[in-house]
């Protein structure tokens, strides 16, 4: 067996399993409602750290299409009560892969998995996280008519994960599954989004390209020197049209690229922040320039913006911060909001359909 024993501990009554399980932002939102997450499986090895340093259970490197039924059963062991999250990596169903078909499944084969294992596994609950566009296309409609077919009760909608904590405007797909009657996504929980200000507001001022040295995440990209003039011209909610004509660039003087108004922009203080991607830490990549200082956000602050507490460890303290990979990381979370959300929902279904000591 490729699975670590249990070790003769007790597995709780209600239980996770997180597929798809990344640096663990969903696993963490479940962690700190409570709800016991046995593992997490990913095929990325630079998950395994943040996922182990900060949730106190066990990450899994493995392809999700190697993964089998019986596997997952194992890690479930005793546990009456069986919750199976799965959020495949978002970027075929993103505004990024409009080139692709809509129809040619080859690509979506992700979620296909996540179906063969729900239906070999038949937990209690089932939940998805993913971007909006994945429900135009035909492997959403499979994946929700083989739930459906397993007669679970399946609720999905699109979510703003500002209106639940995350300082955001973050738009995501949720679906949740029940094999025990109706189940939904509990009401918002900010009536006021939470803004850049309260987030990071407080975060030592940094210069492009420095790093702090009581945290190493807390660094930001280095800029050429046009870069530092453009953002100097930029403006809070602006773009690069504010810039005076000799700093435009030529990609942007051209019809199909003077579309793009958000990015080389700065976020605004008082308004959530735009959607974190994986490139957040460019101020080039999108609206992500600091309010007012002349810098991109630093990872740290781009990780808070997802959700994640200012000290969750993405690495060792004596490894290499590679922008690249953590920014890969970060982007990619579920917020940490959003999957406490979800894991409120989970818990006020269970508790009122089969009784008040599930969890």
């Amino acid at each position: 067996m490729w699975l670590i024993e249990n070790g003769g501990l007790t597995v709780p009554k209600t239980t996770c399993v997180d597929l798809f399980c990344g640096a663990g932002g969903l696993t963490h939102g479940f962690v700190l409602e409570g709800l016991p997450v046995l593992a997490g499986i990913d095929m990325d090895p630079t998950c395994r750290f943040p996922y182990e340093a900060n949730n106190r259970t066990r990450f899994i490197e493995r392809d999700i299409s190697k993964v089998k039924e019986g596997d997952l059963l194992f890690l479930f062991g005793d546990a009456e009560y069986k919750v199976l999250a799965g959020c495949a990596p978002c970027q075929p169903f993103s505004t990024y892969a409009q080139r692709y078909s809509l129809d040619d499944n080859s690509k979506w084969r992700l979620l296909y998995e996540f179906a063969r294992l729900a239906e070999g596994v038949m937990p209690d609950v089932i939940t998805m996280e993913n971007v909006p566009r994945v429900a135009k296309h035909t492997v959403f409609d499979d994946f929700v008519r083989t739930l459906e077919r397993l007669h679970y009760h399946v609720w999905y909608a699109v979510v703003d994960s500002s209106q639940y904590g995350v300082p955001q405007t973050r738009r995501r797909m949720v679906l949740l599954a029940s094999k025990h009657g109706e189940i939904k996504i509990v009401p918002p929980t900010h009536v006021k989004p939470k803004t850049v200000r309260e987030a990071i507001g407080q975060l030592r001022q940094l210069k492009a390209g420095e790093l702090s040295q009581s945290d190493k995440l807390h660094v930001s990209s280095t800029l050429s020197e046009k870069n530092i003039h453009r953002i100097r011209a930029s403006k809070p909610g602006g773009s690069w049209r504010d810039w005076p004509e000799h700093l435009v660039a030529n990609c942007h003087r051209i019809k199909s690229g003077s579309t793009y108004s958000s990015v080389y922009g700065r976020m605004e203080w008082d308004k959530p922040a735009p959607t974190v991607t994986t490139q957040c830490y460019g101020f080039g990549n999108g609206r992500f320039g600091h309010p007012e200082q002349d810098r991109a956000i630093s990872l740290r602050e781009a990780a808070i913006l997802q959700g994640f507490p200012q000290d969750y460890a993405f690495v060792p303290d004596d490894a290499f911060v590679n922008f690249k990979v953590l920014g890969r990381l970060i982007g990619n979370a579920v917020p940490v909001n959003l999957g406490r959300a979800i894991a409120q929902s989970i818990k006020l279904h269970l508790n009122s359909v089969i009784g008040n000591s599930t969890i």
